[in-house]
């Protein structure tokens, strides 16, 4: 394969996971999983590029007993243009990916002794994923080669899911290399030409943690998708086994296919779209609703995360009595997926996803290739789907009534779904097949190699820490939403500073409630939202829920027996079921006729119920675990983040903010109604009191601290 004057050679680099060109063990670990897929279809994909003449993808020779000896040659031929490379590192055996750290170097040495061998040095190195970019920027730097640069998972963005699961720093640093990682990743991105996402959000809102974030080099360049398996109707669909097991459920089984297809994850907002469906006796009437959420035998062997999702299905569909309507089968074979796809074109149905927060959306695109319509979340990756294809409608996932909208807007009209489906097909092959993949790649490579001079990178700094250094927290309602007009002053001083402090909500709403508010306010997602008083926690972009958070609270905790103590009492009545939650039991009060707090609280421990009880507004009263509190959520988030409390300012309002503001963190109490509530913090040294409402009152605060005047952090 020698390398022709018009023609581009292409070096990618992949150093980890079992690649190969048949039989991908994906799944074996946690490290064989898209990626080793995505750089072999796409080695084999650019190999047939007119404009490529050679594809050389460089991994990790292996000669491992444990392994096929597949992994132990030197050379795979993947076409007449595309070949896998293999090449000794300083370990033959197979290792996890967080030990490849010391192995590196020595790769590094015998790819560069590779290439010059070779008759011609490639135009463009590739790198995928954090060790590749360690490589890939050594051998930039040495032969003066563009660097391209996929990310596919990062390292600050794992770390803050990591942080959630409840392991420690120090923990994380030891068993992930996440300190060297990390830093092999702002290297690699202050050294590449290119930076590909999938995303713009992943641009935004991923990359964006970085201090070397600059978009100017990044460009979105969604993945290509598997043509031969996602296709339009063959019309033998309803012969299939799925659609017999779907029939199972279904009164009237051809009628149109309402479809969802995702993890039962609460992220997926599944539940909200069975009430959405349950609330429209025009949807019920039309179509009905398909949701194929993972495997299961036993929801009780399910983890809690999924017990709850799919207990709280369950229930919604016996709630508004859905059966014969609802299709929710316990199993699937991943054959199926395409064939669920295609039944419902062929019902003249929807696909939609609901979820809170989608980074890509690749149910969606495959829907499209069988020629599906949709409706998505406007959040994230379905934008850019949705512009691309034009194939749907994008909702706001929280609100039932918008959704319901939209689903009889796409079926109700036939010749708009006609043309909707043809679109969506014709989109996914101009936008996201594996042709339109690399004939995008390389369109954007090609001005790398035209170029005169190299990437500038004059003034950009590393930060003296790896995170941010310092916080805000701030209440919801009587905070921000307070005096929504003081909000624009307050967001730009959070961009201003965005590299130096986190954002945090921390509020007695749901997360639902919270993210609508939010929305409608034009509050950008915070890093942090504590919510249900203090009960859990979510960290941003993918709103990941702090489990461990959940294991700590779970303690004495017994709200059955709570709701059975004060069921009797005059003046106390539940609020709805959708105030309720898993660590909150809530009531209306009646000060008037109900016991005082104190009182209830003695006759809940009198009945060994400890507990935390709130009062808030004179008329809400709350009941969570003992070990949970708005307080208690910031305390635990600033011990997993090693953010020191002095360096937190938090904001309230109301009686339920006040132990966040007691104790080593800064803190404001902003001008309302409701401030009496916290008038027992008027002599507390490290509390100030503004003078101006809502957002205003902590930009008052932010002054009269200093509190971004002594930020380690860079400006620039």
């Amino acid at each position: 394969m020698i390398k022709s004057d018009e023609k581009l050679y292409i070096l990618l680099i992949s150093v980890h996971g079992l690649i190969r060109g048949n039989q991908l063990e994906l799944g074996r670990d946690a490290d064989t999983g898209g990626q080793t897929k995505y750089v072999v279809e796409l080695a084999r994909a650019l190999g047939e590029h007119p404009q490529v003449c050679r594809v050389d993808l460089i991994t990790q020779r292996l000669q491992d007993a444990s392994l096929d000896k597949d992994y132990s040659r030197g050379l795979e031929v993947l076409s007449d243009h595309a070949q896998i490379v293999r090449i000794d590192g300083g370990e033959s055996n197979y290792l996890p990916k967080e030990e490849l750290w010391d192995n590196l170097d020595v790769f590094a040495d015998n790819v560069l002794d590779y290439l010059r061998q070779q008759p011609d040095l490639p135009d463009v190195i590739h790198s995928h994923y954090a060790d590749a970019g360690y490589v890939g920027s050594r051998l930039s730097s040495l032969l003066e080669i563009p660097l391209v640069h996929t990310g596919h998972s990062l390292g600050r963005v794992k770390r803050r899911r990591l942080l959630a699961s409840g392991l420690k720093q120090v923990d994380i640093d030891k068993r992930y290399n996440m300190s060297r990682r990390i830093d092999a990743e702002e290297e690699t991105l202050g050294v590449a030409e290119l930076v590909i996402t999938s995303t713009h959000q992943e641009i935004e809102e991923q990359y964006g943690l970085y201090d070397f974030y600059q978009p100017q080099y990044m460009s979105v360049i969604p993945p290509g998708t598997d043509l031969l398996r996602f296709f339009p109707l063959r019309g033998n669909e309803r012969q299939s086994d799925i659609y017999q097991q779907l029939k199972r459920f279904l009164t009237e089984p051809e009628k149109p296919v309402i479809l969802a297809i995702s993890r039962p994850d609460h992220r997926k907002n599944i539940t909200t779209l069975v009430e959405a469906y349950g609330e429209s006796t025009e949807l019920q009437r039309l179509a009905n609703l398909v949701i194929i959420a993972g495997n299961r035998n036993d929801i009780r062997e399910m983890d809690e995360g999924a017990q709850e999702v799919l207990s709280d299905l369950l229930m919604a569909v016996d709630s508004y009595d859905l059966y014969g309507k609802v299709a929710y089968p316990k199993h699937h074979q991943p054959d199926d997926v395409s064939i669920l796809y295609r039944l419902a074109a062929l019902s003249k149905g929807v696909f939609i996803n609901p979820a809170l927060t989608e980074p890509f959306g690749l149910t969606l695109i495959e829907a499209a290739a069988c020629g599906l319509p949709i409706v998505a979340t406007e959040d994230g990756g379905p934008k850019d789907i949705i512009n691309n294809c034009e194939n749907g409608y994008l909702i706001d996932p929280l609100d039932k009534s918008a959704m319901s909208e939209a689903l009889l807007k796409v079926m109700m009209d036939g010749g708009s779904w006609k043309q909707m489906a043809e679109n969506g097909i014709k989109g996914v092959q101009k936008y996201y097949s594996w042709q339109a993949h690399v004939d995008k790649y390389i369109r954007t490579i090609k001005p790398l190699l035209e170029q005169q001079t190299k990437k500038d990178k004059a003034g950009m700094k590393r930060r003296p820490m790896m995170y941010h250094e310092r916080a805000i927290f701030s209440d919801l309602d009587q905070n921000l939403l307070g005096v929504p007009t003081s909000l624009p002053v307050f967001i730009k001083v959070l961009k201003d500073n965005k590299k130096c402090a986190t954002f945090g909500i921390a509020t007695g709403r749901r997360l639902d409630s919270a993210l609508k508010e939010l929305k409608r306010f034009a509050i950008p997602q915070p890093d942090v939202l504590i919510t249900s008083l203090g009960t859990e926690i979510y960290y941003a972009p993918n709103l990941t829920r702090d489990k461990a958070w959940a294991e700590h609270i779970d303690y004495l905790w017994k709200p059955g027996v709570v709701r059975r103590i004060l069921s009797e009492l005059p003046g106390l009545k539940l609020q709805p079921r959708s105030e309720q939650s898993a660590f909150k039991v809530s009531y209306y009060i009646d000060p008037n006729k109900s016991p005082t707090v104190d009182e209830i609280i003695r006759l809940l421990h009198q009945h060994d119920q400890t507990v935390n009880v709130f009062l808030s507004f004179g008329q809400y009263l709350d009941i969570v675990p003992v070990r949970a509190s708005k307080g208690f959520a910031l305390r635990w988030y600033a011990n997993q983040w090693d953010i020191p409390l002095e360096h937190i300012l938090a904001a309230g309002g109301s009686g339920t903010d006040e132990d966040m503001m007691r104790g080593n963190t800064l803190a404001v109490v902003v001008s309302n109604r409701h401030n009496e509530e916290l008038s027992d913090l008027t002599d507390l040294e490290r509390v100030y009191f503004a003078r101006q409402a809502g957002a205003a009152g902590i930009v008052e605060a932010i002054e009269h601290y200093d509190f971004f005047d002594t930020c380690m952090v860079p400006k620039n």
